[in-house]
């Protein structure tokens, strides 16, 4: 099992391992392997955001993350698997920082 190099760093499948399946002609087809969401409690939250009328979620990522093709990483943190989840009006999202980067260590009250 090997990894792709065929997606950019910044995709959610940048480095997803692919596995294959041999063929009747002899040949290997290559698919990626089902990639798990990662449980939100993996994440720091930054703040909470209210969606307002007008809200996508790659506006939202755009404006948050600087990139709108990030939106998966609002969702994952979130724990949705579909946009549309994020983008009922009203509905209070995490925003947080990327899996895996630490928040600020409890500084004993400072």
């Amino acid at each position: 099992m090997a990894t792709t190099d065929r997606f950019p760093a910044n995709s959610r499948y940048a480095n997803s391992e692919t596995s294959q399946i041999p063929q009747a002609d002899g040949h290997n087809l290559v698919y990626l392997k089902r990639r798990f969401v990662p449980d939100p409690d993996q994440y720091v939250t930054l703040q909470m955001y209210r969606v307002v009328q007008g809200d996508r979620i790659d506006r939202m990522a755009a404006a948050v993350l600087g990139d709108p093709l990030q939106f998966w990483r609002m969702l994952d943190a979130n724990g949705c698997l579909q946009a549309g989840e994020l983008e009922e009006i009203g509905r209070r999202i995490r925003l947080t920082l990327p899996q895996g980067i630490p928040g600020y260590p409890n500084l004993g009250g400072m």
